[in-house]
């Protein structure tokens, strides 16, 4: 893949822009692989967004930018490890609208969503809220032509290539296809967030 675009940010932190999603996502993998070999200089923070890597905390940036550009990303490495499973009612005002623009029956939805292995490509919006990669392109969905005043905590979410879930009651513009009581943000817990970058995710059907 190609090289990341570095860019400094004052003077101990890194902006990394690269050209897709999927780059990203590899490069951001990459780097904490090579943090954690200790093959990185110290790095208070790798945080990943849609096109760009942010490393900040770091003594020389222009040094660690140099290295990086003469270096090519490796490819997104296999998954592996333990997956978050989020129990799913799909019972989302959206279902029916969202199954339409698939071209599927509103039933056969949940079994396309339970069916995908997402990653947490990054986070943002709101404490907890995970952008989930990995919908196929012919699933990918538009949002709403007018955003909601109000989507409840727990909303299972599409738009654009991603999924995602409401950590609490917010406006949006997601398409809605479901509910969860999974908690996805707790102050009290630690590590607060359910969903992490490059945590693996699946949803699972509960309920009729």
């Amino acid at each position: 893949m190609t090289a990341p675009r570095p860019l400094l940010v004052g003077a101990h932190a890194l902006l990394l822009e690269l050209p897709t999603e999927e780059a990203t996502e590899a490069l951001h993998a990459e780097l904490l692989r090579r943090r954690a070999a200790g093959e990185l200089p110290p790095v208070r923070e790798i945080v990943p967004g849609a096109r760009t890597v942010l490393l900040d905390g770091l003594a020389e940036p222009e040094a660690l930018a140099d290295e990086l550009t003469r270096s090519a990303v490796p490819p997104l490495p296999p998954r592996e490890g333990s997956v978050v499973e989020i129990p799913v009612r799909y019972d989302g005002p959206d279902l029916s609208e969202v199954a339409a623009l698939w071209q599927v029956p509103p039933d056969a939805l949940p079994r396309v969503l339970d069916g995908i292995e997402f990653r947490v490509a990054f986070t943002g919006f709101a404490p907890g809220f995970g952008y989930l990669s990995g919908l196929p392109a012919r699933y990918h969905t538009p949002r709403r032509a007018t955003p909601r005043t109000s989507v409840p905590a727990g909303s299972v979410g599409l738009a654009g290539p991603y999924a995602g879930v409401y950590p609490r009651s917010s406006p949006g513009g997601w398409q809605i296809v479901g509910t969860t009581d999974a908690t996805l943000w707790d102050p009290a817990r630690e590590p607060a967030a359910l969903l992490a970058p490059g945590a693996q995710v699946r949803f699972t059907r509960v309920g009729p």
